[in-house]
This record gives structure tokens, sequence and C-alpha cells, in this order.
């Protein structure tokens, strides 16, 4: 043994040496192959993603559906929020009948994290839940079956990622499982230490780098698909965990309401790029092969959370 706790290396004998080498030779030749061909692959991905999605087909777009969109109202302006009832359809039932009794208007965004989430909850924790469940079982996973998953060809940490629903997720097959992945502005239920305190009250955005490790730990219920500039702004909570310590730091929620009880001249019509189009195939390559004049190396990889999930407003729908 050496100081390190493992045995000091062998030497092989000079056949095993003579076969490893020729192994490695092989190897060598065979990453060389697989990056030429990506580096091919990514000089047919050349055109800004601007381009990409301004020239795409309507039909790559879907338009978010007002039943699972949220609009929060805050001092400076709309925050809107994409549910996935997909991933998590007890919380979200939860959340839209709390929202539908005004549970919301007039709480507060009590903490500002740096680098890691904004929340929002009843700083007295008196409110009535009224039709509202107080506690809703953790919906942390759910099974892979029968979800549409289309993955990224890279690697991954914690599972096989890449995206279903609409949202950034990951599955693992050893289990069967698939769950919501925590990237910037991904919206998640807070909860206690027991796995079914939490319930749609006192929800967070992530607002900093991905904190992956909360994954398959927290429900995870959408994103904010427009507004999270407002979030990530707002000063940071000088108390533990990044909590006010005053009211008088809180930021006031005016209101949350979904798109669907809101009149339609006060809506905003988003659509999102469908992350099983063509046009997102060609988006995620053209982050893998970066072959713009700034980008000198490809990396030839992206994390999943650095894919970005394209929102824009919808064009009016002509009338049938």
């Amino acid at each position: 043994m050496n100081d390190t706790g493992f045995p000091p290396p062998m030497k092989p004998p000079f056949l095993l040496f003579a076969a490893y080498a020729l192994l490695a030779a092989g190897c060598a030749a065979d990453h060389a192959a697989q990056h030429s061909q990506h580096h091919a692959h990514g000089q047919q991905n050349t055109r800004p993603m601007s381009e990409l999605l301004a020239t795409s087909p309507a039909s790559d777009w879907r338009r978010l559906d007002a039943g699972n969109t949220l609009y929060m109202e805050i001092p400076s302006g709309r925050v809107v929020m994409e549910l996935a009832p997909e991933f998590a359809p007890k919380h979200v039932a939860n959340i839209r009948t709390l929202v539908r009794q005004g549970y919301f208007d007039g709480i507060a965004i009590v903490r500002s994290h740096d680098n890691y989430v904004v929340q929002w909850a009843d700083p007295t924790e008196k409110r009535e839940f009224g039709a509202a469940s107080k506690s809703v079982d953790g919906e942390f996973t759910r099974s892979a079956t029968g979800l549409a998953f289309t993955r990224l060809p890279d690697p991954d940490t914690y599972g096989e990622a890449g995206f279903a629903a609409g949202f950034w997720a990951a599955r693992e097959s050893a289990t069967g499982r698939a769950w919501m992945v925590h990237c910037y502005s991904s919206v998640g239920v807070g909860r206690g230490n027991e796995t079914n305190s939490g319930s749609g009250a006192s929800l967070y955005a992530v607002i900093g780098s991905a904190p992956r490790l909360l994954d398959r730990n927290i429900t995870v219920v959408g994103r904010v698909v427009q507004g999270i500039d407002k979030l990530s702004v707002l000063p940071r909570g000088t108390g533990s965990l990044g909590f006010y310590e005053k009211p008088e730091q809180h930021t006031p929620i005016r209101s949350v309401r979904l798109a669907a009880d809101v009149p339609a001249g006060e809506r905003v019509e988003l659509e999102a790029l469908r992350t099983d189009s063509d046009t997102f195939r060609q988006m995620v390559e053209n982050r893998r092969f970066r072959r713009d004049d700034w980008y000198k190396v490809p990396a030839g990889h992206v994390d999943v959370c650095n894919v970005p999930l394209p929102i824009r407003v919808a064009k009016p729908q002509e009338p049938k």
C-alpha cells in the first residue's frame, strides 16, 4: 500500500502492454473520427438562433394553455408562469384552487437568496386554505412510462437528461422514473422536512446556477416563462437563507390569476417552441457546436440547463 490507501500500480506483462497500446490507439482513432463527425455536423448548424427561430414553421410552436398559465402581478410588472400538470398534477390542482380563492393576493416575496431562489409565501402563516389542501404528497418524480421524452445527446451526472412536456427533464432507466430538472427560472414548492409538507402555498423560482441537488427532493411545478428578470434583481435578503428580516423589505404580490380567468384584452398570448420539433433539435445542435465568430473552440456538448426554452408572443389567430 502507498499513502493514498490504494495498492501501487502494477506493470503489466509485455503482451498485455502491447494489447493495451493497440486498444488505446484504436480508441484514439475512434475519438478522432467522432470529433471529425461532430465538427462536420456542427458546421452544418451555423445560423444564429434568432434567425433559426424567425424562420421556423408555425407547427413547431405551441400556444400556452391558459388553464395552466399564471399571472403574478408585482410592483415592477407581470411575471408569467407555466404549470406542469404532467409532472405534478396534485400540486398544480391545489395551486389552481388557491389562486381562484385569492390566496396569493396580498402576500409577499419573503426571500431572495443570492445565486439560488426567490420565494413567496404568506408572511403571517394565518391565511385560510379554504377548499385547498394544507399538505400534498410530494411529487418528486413520476413514471417515465408514457412520457414523451426528447433526449439530450450528451451525458448527464444525475440521469439521462432531456426535455418533456416543454420543460427541462431527466429520467433513469434503472428506476423507470422521470422528473423535472432545476434550471434557471424553474418553479418549485417550498416544504419542510416531511415529504408531504408542501402544498403550493409557498413557491420559489430559481434565480441562480442550476441547483441540481434539489432534483428528486422537492416538487417542481413549472417555470417562469416571462418576467424572471423582475425576480432576479430583487434586493437580497440579509437573514438566514436569504429571508428578509423586516416586513418592509418584502415585495408585495398584488394578485395571482390563472390566464383563463383574465379578460382576453388583459392577457399576453405566448407560444413556446416545441421540444420535439426540428427547430428545437437544430437549436440544441447550435448550442453544442457554437460556430459564430466569438467561439474558437466549440464544446461539442451542452448541459440541459444551458439549453433555452424559447418563448414568443403569439401571432393573432385568424378567425375560422
